[in-house]
């Protein structure tokens, strides 16, 4: 995973957790938005940038469309 360049935010616990995910399936940014896009939820790059650097509350509806994205268990997403 390229290490962060800007310092963490505390707006969300999930942020970090996706964006490890993400990486480790090989997921593209971009790749990941347009799939998230596609499932119905409304989200640009830098909004979902500042949700993956915890500077915005995530919302339930984007929690649960990306877990289900990514294939993995709510619960991951909240894990330290």
């Amino acid at each position: 995973m390229k290490p962060r360049k800007l310092t963490i935010g505390t707006a969300n616990i999930v942020g970090q957790n996706i964006a490890k995910i993400r990486l480790s399936q090989g997921i593209k940014q971009k790749d990941f938005i347009a799939k998230i896009q596609t499932a119905g939820v409304d989200m640009n790059p830098t909004s979902y940038s500042k949700l993956e650097g915890q500077f915005r509350i995530a919302t339930d509806k984007e929690i649960y469309i990306i877990a289900k994205l990514l294939n993995v268990d709510l619960n991951d997403l909240f894990d330290n």
